[in-house]
């Protein structure tokens, strides 16, 4: 079974960025640019998700299923 990289809209993306990598690229298609930004860094997912106009809840979903079918697919092959 794959190990679930559970992220919440409580935490920063420099600790999203650091426990999923790969999350970036949902933030990143999202219209979230701005990941990378030092300042952005300290924000919540929440607050981000909020100031871009998007739902944090319906956000952390997709990043969620996002990294759980990545990580399927690693145990497939």
């Amino acid at each position: 079974m794959a190990k679930e990289k559970k992220i919440s809209k409580e935490m920063t993306f420099s600790e999203i960025i650091q426990k999923a990598p790969e999350a970036g690229e949902v933030l990143f298609n999202s219209g979230m640019h701005c990941i990378g930004c030092g300042m952005a860094g300290m924000e919540t997912l929440e607050q981000g998700a909020l100031a871009h106009g998007l739902d944090p809840d319906k956000l952390v979903d997709e990043i969620n299923k996002s990294l759980l079918k990545k990580d399927n697919k690693k145990i497939i092959k």
